[in-house]
């Protein structure tokens, strides 16, 4: 076991290591679910360029990115910004990325970061917390529902450059009063 587990916000010196990981967790988790050029177009060195953007200079104080680390290593990540679905109000946040590195999964990362999203989110006003997922992905899918989130029965779906289309099924929760609230 980790001595050294935490989740921390992502400090200057972590966006590389962000686009590492999602390029590894997303090259495993949506192999089935992508087209091999749309994977082979997740390469840390174009993700990392957005992560610097998001960890250096987010839009405002409601988005956040978060990093898991064990031991000063850094093993997954989550971003959350306010809700931009049409039918959100302002007080619904998104979670837009939860990955956690293959080889540290199953450890309780991405319980861990999904905590601290929620914290974040409640500490600046956000009482509800939305996250869109593959319908084909029952890991992830799995994961949402363990942790109380629920379909809410909105659905989006988008076509590949190879004409796949890939269905995204809404998951909501009630995260609770805000911080003083």
């Amino acid at each position: 076991m980790a001595s050294n587990v935490l989740v921390r916000p992502a400090r200057a010196s972590d966006p590389a290591v962000i686009g590492s990981i999602q390029a590894r967790a997303w090259g495993l988790a949506y192999a089935q679910l992508l087209p091999p050029e749309a994977l082979a177009a997740l390469t840390p060195a174009e993700l990392t360029p957005v992560w610097r953007e998001a960890v250096l200079r987010p839009p405002g104080p409601k988005h956040g990115v978060f990093v898991a680390v064990t031991d000063d290593l850094v093993v997954g990540f989550a971003s959350v910004a306010p809700s931009d679905d049409q039918d959100a109000d302002e007080a619904t946040g998104a979670l837009g990325v939860l990955a956690v590195d293959p080889g540290h999964q199953r450890a309780g990362h991405g319980s861990r970061l999904l905590s601290a999203v929620v914290d974040h989110l409640r500490g600046h006003g956000l009482t509800s917390l939305t996250v869109w997922v593959p319908e084909a992905d029952s890991p992830r899918v799995e994961f949402f529902t363990s942790a109380g989130m629920v379909a809410d029965g909105a659905r989006r779906s988008f076509a590949g450059p190879d004409g796949t289309t890939v269905t995204e099924a809404r998951f909501t929760a009630e995260i609770g009063e805000p911080v003083g609230g």
